[in-house]
């Protein structure tokens, strides 16, 4: 199976394809998961990622979200997670899955909406749910127990781009509950991007490439995984960051901007 997500380092660490993820070891996997939260014990100090929790990226390497859709290893994941007072499980999605929202996940487990203006999802995003489909879930997620967060990503830096951040940011601030805001706590991603997966692109979705490969705009850069990368260069991504963030307090002052990179 072949994610629309054009630029994800998803597709990157998984040879230019994003397949479903599904474990047979789950067992182990989630008795590991708990003997690990108890030896961490409880979280001794607040930083940017929790005040109060040990948090575990359950999707690193898929979108749990749709891997629900074929297995219950996710279930099981909320499950174990509902159980860890210490601990949270923690997963970024660009798909609303209602069938999450039986899972009871007791404030555990949160979920991080990934967001962005429509003009940049119809070209990066294909087969992903409508940016529309994903605000329209969050108060839902919400009121069905999830700990749910809005990551405003990519932050694609074109013609118009503040503008269209702009209406989107409004967009949250008239339609999301304040239960929702109360909580909200988003992560700002500015576009990362990658020669080879760029390469792949120009043979299944060459449109794309035109607002994600900006080498006139970019800087090479070695991720944490050791990916060789492209990057907006450094006082074109600050200054982006901060225009990003000032959008935010004028549009939508609620949201917590837990860091920007």
């Amino acid at each position: 199976m072949r994610d629309g997500v054009a630029y994800c380092y998803v597709p990157r660490r998984k040879g230019y394809a994003n397949p479903i993820t599904v474990f047979t070891n789950i067992e182990q996997i989630t008795g590991y998961l708990r003997r690990h939260a108890i030896r961490q014990g409880p979280k001794p100090a607040p930083n940017q990622v929790d005040p109060d929790s040990w948090v575990y990226d359950l999707g690193e390497n898929s979108d749990c979200s749709v891997d629900a859709l074929v297995s219950d290893n996710v279930a099981d994941l909320v499950a174990t997670f509902r159980e860890l007072p210490t601990a949270k499980a923690s997963f970024a999605t660009k798909y609303v899955n209602r069938r999450l929202l039986d899972l009871d996940p007791a404030g555990r487990t949160r979920i991080r909406f990934s967001v962005m203006p429509e003009d940049d999802a119809h070209l990066p995003d294909v087969r992903t749910s409508r940016v529309a489909e994903r605000i329209a879930a969050v108060d839902d997620f919400v009121a069905a127990g999830y700990e749910v967060h809005l990551n405003l990503s990519p932050v694609v830096l074109r013609d118009g781009w503040e503008a269209d951040w702009g209406a989107l940011l409004q967009r949250l601030d008239d339609e999301l509950s304040p239960a929702t805001k109360a909580q909200a706590a988003p992560e700002v991603i500015l576009l990362t991007h990658n020669r080879g997966l760029h390469e792949v692109n120009l043979g299944w979705h060459p449109q794309a490439e035109e607002v994600l490969w900006r080498p006139d705009l970019q800087q090479a850069k070695r991720s944490q995984n050791g990916q060789d990368n492209v990057r907006y260069r450094t006082d074109v991504k600050r200054d982006g960051v901060q225009r990003l963030h000032r959008l935010v307090e004028r549009h939508a002052p609620w949201l917590r901007v837990r860091y920007a990179f």
